[in-house]
């Protein structure tokens, strides 16, 4: 890396883009080999917050008798309320596009106001059964706060619980434990929701881009609305009115392809390949069983090694490809 940003600097100087005294002082500057810690300190304050939100949860669950439940639901709403303070407080407002906190400390404050305000409902909810036998609006409630804070304060993080929220007010699972005991497989109509939705997200970022709001949202939208499309059809794969699916997932595969070209996204790109891997080979399969190759079988068998080496080394290259067409080489 650092043999790469000598033969850039000595290109652009090569080049006559910077004078020698901004070429010696670039030097100087790395000579002295300072690095960032900002990720590491983002990473140590969203730690810190997931800890101090879980513990509150623990604290209520191991004192729920001595404490009382007014007392507890109090000190939720108290300390809910004065996170959202500070963050209106220090925010410009709604705006279209971009709006960052003049400290980016008040993301992680917004952050830790939606989690507690999910646990102060759900919490509410269950002891007092405010929302009576309409569990969904339990979860709706929290939902549209996340929403409305993931707008207003353009907290990404915050954009993730509202979509979940709303995945969970449709019946969606997303916790490991629901995705390992194939919940979506058992039962198609999951499947059929996942994909509504998923389509659904993926029309709202078009329109959103259509509007320009709030753009820099998009890829969360994304990557939601690829993952849902994706497990739906595959799932769907394995029933008996597959070839629809099979054809969504292709066209959806191409899409996501190509777009994660566009907007530079690596991790798009990767699961884009690895679920249009995996239904692939699953199509490939159905066919073969509806042909019946039974004479060719040995032959399949044989080649199945050379078959997984091929796709290792295919990916390797796309990955490649990736990088030299997102890679900026105007230097």
């Amino acid at each position: 890396m650092a043999n790469f940003e000598e033969q850039a600097t000595q290109m652009l100087f090569d080049k006559n883009h910077i004078t020698e005294e901004q070429f010696e002082a670039i030097r100087a500057y790395r000579g002295l080999n300072l690095f960032s810690v900002h990720n590491e300190l983002k990473f140590l304050l969203y730690l810190s917050i997931l800890m101090f939100t879980s513990g509150i949860g623990i604290l209520i669950y191991q004192n729920i008798d001595t404490i009382g439940h007014t007392a507890i639901l109090g000190l939720l709403l108290a300390v809910t309320v004065t996170c959202f303070y500070f963050c209106f407080k220090n925010h410009e407002g709604f705006k279209k596009e971009e709006v960052l906190f003049p400290n980016p400390l008040y993301d992680y404050l917004v952050l830790t106001g939606v989690i507690l305000s999910c646990t102060f409902v759900g919490y509410l909810q269950f002891q007092y059964q405010t929302f009576g036998t309409h569990y969904g609006l339990a979860t709706l409630f929290p939902t549209v706060i996340a929403l409305f804070c993931a707008y207003y304060f353009d907290n990404k993080s915050v954009l993730s619980i509202g979509i979940t929220g709303m995945a969970a007010y449709l019946g969606l699972s997303v916790d490991p434990k629901h995705v390992f005991e194939n919940e979506m497989i058992e039962n198609t109509y999951l499947s059929y929701i996942g994909l509504a939705f998923g389509l659904s997200l993926l029309l709202w970022v078009l329109y959103v881009t259509k509007i320009n709001l709030k753009k820099h949202l998009n890829l969360v939208y994304l990557t939601f609305s690829l993952h849902l499309v994706s497990i739906a059809c595959i799932v769907n794969l394995c029933n008996d009115y597959w070839p629809p699916f099979g054809l969504i997932l292709g066209i959806a595969a191409y899409y996501f392809y190509n777009l994660s070209f566009q907007i530079r996204s690596i991790s798009l790109f990767i699961f884009t390949v690895l679920y249009g891997f995996i239904g692939m080979n699953i199509f490939f399969a159905r066919v073969i069983d509806f042909i019946n190759f039974n004479d060719i079988f040995e032959v399949f068998i044989f080649t199945t090694p050379f078959y997984f080496i091929g796709s290792i080394i295919g990916f390797i290259k796309l990955i490649k490809h990736f990088n030299k067409n997102t890679t900026d080489d105007s230097i």
